[in-house]
C-alpha cells in the first residue's frame, strides 16, 4: 500500500471518512460528490467526511459527526467495523478511514453546501483490480502516483480517484492480502 508524503512545510492535518457499505442484496458504497464551490477537493468524488474537531472523541467519532452532517446518516442505521491505517495526504491530511455497515432502510439529504450529490457504487466494482488504473506525473521534480476507479452507472460518468481511490485500493489490498 502506498501513501503520499506529507508537506514538510504544514502541521498534518487530522480527518476522518466513514468507508460505509451499504448492506443490499449487492453491497455498495456510499460516496458523494462534493459541491464545486468548495475550497478543497471540489467537485470531487470522496467519503463523507472531513477534519476532526477538538470536540470528538475520536476518529470514528469524527466520521459519524461528518457523515450525519454531510448527508444526513443517522448513526442508528450504522454499525461501525473498525478503522483502517492513516492515509497520509500528500496536502496535508492525516485520514483515519472508518468502515462500517450501513443499514440500506437510512434515509440521506445531502448539506447542499458540501454535497452536490450521494450516490452508491457497487463493492465488487471497486474490489475488482480491473478496475484499479494506476497514473503517475512528474511535479515539481517529484513524481507522483495515483489510482482512479473510473465508473458508470446510468449513463453518467463518475471518476472516482485521489484519496478516495487510494482508501478503495487500500481495503482492497487489506482484504486480498496484496500488498501493492
Amino acid at each position: 500500500m502506498r501513501e503520499p508524503a506529507l508537506n514538510p512545510l504544514k502541521p498534518p492535518v487530522d480527518a476522518s471518512v466513514l468507508l460505509g457499505v451499504v448492506m443490499r442484496s449487492q453491497p455498495t458504497v456510499l460516496l458523494t460528490l462534493r459541491t464545486a464551490h468548495l475550497s478543497t477537493h471540489s467537485g470531487q468524488i470522496a467519503f463523507p467526511g472531513g477534519r476532526q474537531d477538538p470536540g470528538d472523541a475520536d476518529a470514528v467519532a469524527a466520521a459519524l459527526r461528518e457523515s450525519q452532517e454531510e448527508v444526513g446518516l443517522d448513526v442508528s442505521h450504522i454499525e461501525v467495523l473498525g478503522t483502517l491505517p492513516l492515509y497520509v495526504t500528500g496536502t496535508g491530511f492525516k485520514v483515519t478511514p472508518v468502515v462500517a455497515l450501513l443499514d440500506p432502510a437510512m434515509r440521506l439529504q445531502a448539506n447542499p453546501h458540501e454535497v452536490a450529490q450521494v450516490f452508491e457504487v457497487p463493492l465488487s466494482h471497486v474490489m475488482n483490480p480491473a478496475n484499479h488504473c494506476r497514473h503517475a506525473v512528474e511535479w515539481s521534480g517529484v513524481r507522483r502516483e495515483w489510482f482512479s476507479m473510473p465508473y458508470e452507472d446510468n449513463h453518467q460518468k463518475r471518476f472516482i480517484w485521489g484519496v478516495t481511490a487510494g482508501i478503495l485500493r487500500n481495503l482492497y489490498c487489506f482484504l486480498s492480502a496484496d500488498p501493492d
